[in-house]
């Protein structure tokens, strides 16, 4: 899907071309966002923004703008993806044709956890809802785009095996997954499915590496320090050690 196995994960307000650019010495993709597509969405980043001092994207026209960021990225050796947030699916699928078209991924953000965007359906609230999640994956995939799903696991009633068997039967072709504390979650969803997984949180340097490598982790992602490269050059170092590149490919 990528090379190398590296992901930058997305960063609300902060994960755009630039951010990609800057880091694709070390990375085979990048996720930019999350932007919030909808008018629910965004009223909650919005709400977001101004109650809790968070960066959030919030341009006239979010379309355009994941557009705009994916063509700064065309002349970059890095594999875009654009995570998206919706209370409703035909954003979702609009986004998804542009991600086609600009030979990009759509990540579907089942995975903040924030109460504003939970209240309109967002994030969590859709990873528990495994129908409405699954049905968006099918829309989306149905353009042509390559679509994936961020999710966290250690959600209490969430089967995450089962999701993502679900999701892959939607036409899902890979699972973000911040693992939390349970990183063992990694090989669970693995031997559930053929789906691509990227595995998330803490990844720092070569424990980490390893440990979701012998989880069957087709790949890391960074989150917070992708900014930073020292971490990133520690990580690439590890993920060319630990990740054969002929299972990534």
């Amino acid at each position: 899907m990528f090379e190398p196995p590296l992901a930058l994960a997305s960063l609300s307000g902060e994960a755009d071309a630039d951010w990609a650019r800057a880091g694709a010495d070390y990375a085979g993709a990048a996720f930019l966002g999350g932007i919030a597509l909808d008018a629910d969405s965004r009223a909650a980043a919005r709400e977001m923004v101004a109650d809790r001092d968070r960066n959030e994207f919030l341009p006239a026209d979010p379309l355009a703008f994941v557009d705009a960021q994916l063509a700064a990225l065309e002349d970059v050796p890095i594999r875009p993806g654009f995570n998206v947030r919706s209370a409703t699916p035909e954003p979702v699928v609009d986004a998804a044709r542009i991600c086609r078209d600009r030979g990009a991924v759509l990540e579907i953000n089942a995975h903040c956890r924030q109460d504003e965007l939970c209240a309109v359906g967002c994030g969590e609230t859709l990873l528990r809802d495994a129908d409405r999640l699954a049905a968006y994956v099918a829309r989306a995939a149905g353009t042509g785009a390559v679509v994936g799903v961020k999710v966290r696991a250690e959600i209490p009633g969430v089967d995450l095996p089962a999701l993502a068997t679900a999701l892959e039967d939607a036409g899902a072709s890979f699972l973000h997954v911040d693992a939390m504390d349970t990183e063992s979650t990694i090989a669970d969803v693995v031997a559930a499915t053929d789906l691509y997984v990227i595995a998330n949180n803490g990844v720092r340097g070569d424990e980490t590496v390893r440990e979701y490598a012998a989880h069957g982790a087709d790949a890391v992602s960074v989150g917070r320090p992708s900014d930073d490269p020292a971490v990133l050059e520690r990580v690439s170092e590890a993920v060319e050690r630990r990740l054969d590149p002929d299972r990534t490919a």
